[in-house]
């Protein structure tokens, strides 16, 4: 689906910035899984509070040799097929939360505090991807969102670290707002996520080297697939608690998968993830 990958985004966001509109601010919020100033995203997420059952060991092996047998059509093809077939709201309830990853992925980079992290310019141009990527595309297709908040975070290269959480945490809150709005599967929504990540994964390991915007891109779209299991948290819960906190548990170890914003030297092999992604969609076939 995406099929435009830009590089140089440093510079390429500082010259974007002068057509920008500046803004300010303060910090996320933490209902959503955004997190205050300084936290690294959401936590994961369990059955009150606690550890999360796993799926049985029939119900992994069932799912890793679903992988087998059909190449993987969930996450080799997953970036190309992960919105076939939508229409209508859930269409829309995809495109937001496939932008949504891009700024949970700016939000990671900025809540770092390490010495040479938490750059805001870095996020800026996160923002600045995903609404190039994901909005410009098919601008059609996001139902009420206001998009304006969004473009005042892509413009804050020059902005302070409080000022780029306040404007990470009112896109997160519009986006939020938005896709509330509409009448969509929820489980469908998570699992075409956790496909979206996977299949950009593919992109991410090049002769055993890490392509630091591919993985931003993919592990945003891991963020986005956990933040969607909380969005009709209660609904879920009860029509299946035991599915649920399933795949809860395998979402976490999803997401598990990108420990930093930062690629680490030895990230996981693409079959890992693809693995745990069908793990997560075994989860929730209760639902599908």
């Amino acid at each position: 689906m995406i099929t435009l990958k830009l590089k140089h985004w440093r510079t390429l966001g500082i010259a974007a910035t002068t057509m920008g509109v500046a803004a300010c601010g303060g910090e996320r919020g933490a209902d959503t899984g955004e997190g205050g100033d300084g936290e690294a995203g959401p936590a994961p997420i369990g059955e009150n509070g606690g550890a999360t059952p796993a799926v049985s060991a029939q119900g992994i092996e069932a799912g890793e040799a679903a992988i087998g047998e059909s190449g993987g059509e969930h996450g080799e093809a997953g970036a190309a097929t992960a919105y076939e077939g939508l229409s209508g709201d859930q269409l829309t309830a995809m495109r937001i939360q496939h932008l949504r990853g891009f700024v949970m992925a700016a939000a990671q980079v900025v809540a770092d505090r390490g010495s040479n992290s938490g750059n805001p310019a870095d996020a800026a141009i996160l923002v600045q991807q995903g609404l190039l990527e994901v909005y410009d595309a098919a601008p059609d297709q996001f139902g009420t969102l206001d998009v304006t908040p969004l473009r005042e975070a892509a413009a804050g290269t020059t902005f302070t670290r409080a000022q780029m959480m306040q404007r990470l945490r009112t896109a997160q809150e519009n986006l939020t707002h938005a896709i509330g709005r509409l009448d969509f599967d929820e489980a469908q929504l998570v699992v075409r996520m956790v496909d979206l990540s996977t299949g950009l994964y593919q992109h991410v390991l090049i002769d055993g080297v890490a392509d630091p915007t591919e993985y931003q891109h993919s592990m945003g779209a891991a963020l986005a697939a956990q933040q969607a299991m909380l969005l009709r948290e209660d609904e879920m819960r009860r029509a299946n608690l035991t599915a649920y906190s399933r795949a809860v548990g395998e979402l976490n170890r999803f997401v598990a998968l990108f420990p930093s914003y930062q690629a680490p030297e030895n990230p996981a092999a693409y079959q890992q993830v693809l693995v745990q992604g069908s793990r997560v969609r075994l989860a929730l076939s209760p639902y599908l």
